[in-house]
């Protein structure tokens, strides 16, 4: 009987942690549709906006690196209930920004309170999976990904009827009511213990860091995508509001569809077949995205991107965490690393060059990374026999 209570205590467990993926994703979506009013309340130029988006992704790197430590020290559960009920206030912060400087802390924040809520419901996916005995990481970021085209679907809409303040006020109450009552079921480790102290030594294995750039590249592709392609439709292609935040939802909402098919297409195919499918196929949408003459065609080709990219970073996860002579933690922690630097910093550098040239032509650039990816595909091979257990992005 006993034995079935823990059972059931993990079943919960389960769904507890997909409603914070859930929840995380939809306040991430639904900061896309609020940039171009971003922009233009805070009267700042493309520059200035990149500048910020890179205080979104250094916080988010800060608290990412001593969430492990935190988790080491108190569990997982107990860490992901701090940065949870505080992450779904970052949105709400910035809304509220009424200057640059403000906006500037506010970003940092932000950034940090969901990089830290990332890493804490993806360790504690991992306690849910051991407990269970089975795989639930890729379809946790499946409901990630859900919560992203929800966010994204419903916020230029919101926006534009309702205004920005009011979006981010039903958004982060919407976000608390779901963390609030989530994390009374989450499960944590028996016995969280602290972290033992080694000497700092980087892999001498050169093929971790080829790993960690196809990473890299990918991710950089669906950093643009979040944080420039509502903008992109607004500016450039004269979309509304409404539809301009529907460039977003496209892309998370088939790659969310994709998640949660993403297991059965690797089993058939294999990680190496998919990973250079899924290369190309996000590749032809993205270079379709930048050359639109359309605000349709483009949210079109946006979500052919979704469907491509969507399985690409569970395999090179994969196959970082199976790299021959080290352990999965080192090699996970390089290519994680060097992948979320591609989501959550390098799409700051878009808005410098955004200030000179057009948007259309950086997602032609980012087409050619993510050729660059299918080209390497075969790096992939480690992730062939491994389980798929990977951080969201």
């Amino acid at each position: 009987m006993r034995a079935q209570d823990v059972i059931q205590a993990a079943i919960r467990g389960r769904w507890a942690v997909a409603a914070i993926f859930l929840a995380n994703g939809f306040l991430t979506g639904s900061w896309a549709p609020q940039i171009p009013v971003f922009l233009t309340r805070l009267e700042i130029t493309k520059f200035t906006l990149g500048l910020l988006i890179l205080l979104f992704g250094a916080g988010a790197v800060t608290a990412m690196t001593w969430c492990g430590h935190l988790i080491s020290k108190h569990g997982s559960r107990t860490v992901l209930r701090w940065f949870g009920l505080c992450g779904s206030l970052g949105l709400l912060v910035v809304a509220l920004a009424p200057n640059v400087p403000l906006a500037a802390i506010a970003m940092f924040i932000f950034g940090g309170s969901i990089g830290g809520m990332d890493v804490a419901m993806n360790a504690n996916a991992v306690v849910v999976e051991r407990r269970l005995s089975r795989a639930i990481m890729s379809s946790s970021h499946g409901f990630w990904s859900l919560g992203g085209f929800a966010g994204g679907a419903l916020g230029g809409f919101a926006i534009q009827n309702y205004g920005h303040l009011t979006h981010a006020v039903v958004v982060t109450a919407l976000a608390f009511t779901v963390i609030a009552v989530a994390v009374r079921h989450l499960i944590g480790e028996d016995r969280p213990q602290a972290a033992e102290h080694h000497k700092f030594a980087l892999p001498a294995n050169p093929l971790v860091y080829l790993v960690g750039l196809m990473a890299l590249l990918t991710m950089i592709s669906e950093g643009a995508v979040l944080d420039w392609a509502a903008l992109y439709l607004r500016q450039e292609l004269g979309a509304d509001l409404a539809i301009a935040g529907l460039a977003y939802a496209a892309f998370s909402g088939v790659m969310a569809i994709m998640r949660f098919f993403g297991d059965g297409v690797r089993n058939r195919l294999g990680a190496v077949m998919t990973l250079r499918a899924s290369a190309l196929v996000a590749a032809t949408g993205m270079l379709i995205a930048g050359l639109s003459p359309s605000p349709w065609l483009a949210i079109a080709a946006f979500a052919l991107c979704g469907f491509g990219i969507a399985n690409m970073v569970p395999i090179i996860f994969s196959a970082g965490g199976n790299q021959e002579g080290m352990s999965s933690g080192t090699g996970m922690s390089v290519v994680t690393t060097m992948g979320y630097s591609g989501i959550l910093v390098a799409p700051s550098a878009i808005g410098f060059v955004a200030e000179h040239f057009s948007i259309g032509p950086i997602f032609v650039a980012m087409s050619g990374l993510l050729i660059v990816v299918l080209l390497m595909a075969g790096l992939a091979h480690r992730a062939e026999f491994a389980p798929d257990a990977t951080p969201a992005e």
